[in-house]
């Protein structure tokens, strides 16, 4: 039964992982500034989280807002700073350096399950990280195709996300799902004040609403059942085969070409992910 759990675990992750990797090509595709794109994708991903909630539990769903607690609080928190510089990273420096940043989760949520919830990670999981890592310093130190502005993004993206997976790893009774749409709320609302309706056409408009309902909700609830049946460093290694999923799509659809450095870095990352996973559901492994 546990074997079960963990492969569906597995599973569910990936599917999360295919979500969010089609942020990069959302990020090139719609053509306004950072605030707008924020606000409306919100909107969009918070209608759709919200939606999912009442289609699972109907009207009574709507009760977990009530019960989110200091846990819930603080998973809509990080997980809001992760949408904000999540979004502002993708408008501010390369695609494949925000990708392969990420890449980094591992070590962070590695480290923060082992301080607050005790869990020491495995030798395999601290080798795979260490890789993600080599690979992610690979792809910022050589690469020359970034910007540090963007690049510190990425990295408050890094810890944030790496306080969703040990909250909700720590908190299995968490109503993440409800804790979700509230980030998806309060985060888009701060960059209201500086949102524009210019260039708003139909056709952004439905760019905008993939990127909330495709990259968001799809994404967001996927993880947000994935991450409740492994282990957080688990959890973040299956979220970095993001890394070299994101620049792929952007380089064949609009020719972003990442430097021979980054592509090192994402390949090291992707064998790094994969030998974890087949290491880690070997038939006989005890």
């Amino acid at each position: 039964m546990a074997d079960q759990s963990h492969r569906t675990g597995i599973l569910l992750m990936l599917g999360a992982t295919l979500a969010w990797s089609t942020a990069g090509l959302f990020a090139r595709a719609i053509p306004l500034d950072t605030p707008t794109v924020i606000f409306w994708r919100g909107m969009f991903g918070a209608a759709g989280l919200i939606g999912l909630l009442i289609a699972m539990k109907g009207l009574s769903g709507l009760r977990d807002f009530t019960r989110l607690g200091w846990a819930g609080a603080a998973y809509a928190f990080a997980s809001g700073i992760g949408v904000l510089s999540f979004v502002g990273a993708l408008k501010s420096t390369t695609i494949a350096h925000v990708a392969i940043i990420y890449a980094t989760v591992p070590f962070a949520a590695a480290a923060l399950g082992w301080l607050f919830l005790r869990e020491k990670p495995s030798r395999a999981a601290i080798a795979a990280s260490t890789a993600a890592l080599i690979g992610a310093a690979t792809m910022v130190g050589f690469g020359g195709d970034g910007a540090l502005f963007g690049d510190a993004l990425a990295v408050i993206m890094v810890l944030a996300m790496a306080a969703m997976i040990v909250i909700a790893r720590g908190n299995p009774d968490l109503p993440t799902l409800a804790a979700g749409a509230l980030s998806t709320i309060w985060a888009p609302l701060v960059c209201l004040p500086f949102a524009t309706t210019a260039g708003l056409t139909a056709q952004n408009m439905a760019l905008i609403a993939g990127f909330g309902l495709i990259n968001s909700t799809l994404g967001f609830a996927l993880f947000i059942y994935g991450s409740r049946k492994l282990p957080p460093v688990e959890t973040a290694l299956l979220s970095a085969l993001e890394t070299p999923m994101t620049p792929l799509w952007v380089w064949l659809v609009f020719g972003e070409t990442p430097t021979m450095p980054t592509l090192i870095g994402g390949l090291t990352v992707l064998t790094a992910v994969l030998c974890y996973i087949h290491y880690e559901n070997r038939p006989n492994r005890q």
